[in-house]
């Protein structure tokens, strides 16, 4: 990862169904937004689904969710976050199709150190965290859409046996994508999605 970079993994114990656990990379990124927003005002910022956070149309942030299961409940799950503060990754680094890397210095030139965006981020995890707990995933799904890229949308969306086009209309209670392909309303729980 380039100096200047933000990378950093929570590990905790939620003591949920693996598929209320997966419901997290919503809250992550949730919290990431948040973070971004409060670092950059006025940021051009959006989520891309399930997880991925935008600026200015590019992708500045990833999370990434591991978990370790203890019969019908994950005991320990990590939150792994990685922000383009100072630097992007090269283009050529990417498959064809996918979003072009960008960085907060480089579309907003703000500095911010790594450390320095720890603290907003932990606290706006802590914030989403503590009402999906307490009120389930209803109120993180509805902050969720009011954040989203695409909504409306054409999108194309790809497993690793097919792939599929329509508009992104929402989420559903599961987190999975809902796309219209024109004749039917198609829930997508994992794709890689392109715009």
């Amino acid at each position: 990862m380039p100096a200047g970079n933000f990378a950093a993994t929570c590990v905790f114990r939620p003591a949920v169904s693996p598929p209320t656990a997966a419901l997290y990379s919503f809250v992550a990124a949730l919290a990431l937004y948040d973070a971004l927003d409060s670092v950059a005002p006025g940021a051009d910022l959006a989520i891309k689904w399930p997880n991925d956070v935008l600026l200015a149309g590019g992708k500045v942030a990833g999370i990434l969710l591991e978990s370790v299961s203890s019969g019908a409940s994950v005991s320990h799950l990590a939150v792994g976050i990685g922000v383009n503060l100072a630097a992007a990754p090269p283009v050529t680094a990417l498959e064809p199709g996918a979003l072009r890397p960008v960085s907060v210095l480089g579309e907003t030139a703000q500095v911010i150190a790594p450390l320095d965006f720890l603290p907003p981020l932990a606290c706006a995890f802590a914030r989403h965290a503590k009402l999906f707990e307490r009120d389930g995933f209803a109120p993180i799904r509805a902050a969720w859409l009011a954040r989203a890229a695409r909504i409306g949308q054409r999108v194309t969306a790809r497993t690793g046996t097919e792939t599929r086009e329509g508009i992104f209309e929402t989420i559903d209670e599961t987190g999975a994508l809902i796309l219209n392909t024109g004749g039917a309303r198609q829930p997508i729980a994992a794709a890689d999605i392109f715009f």
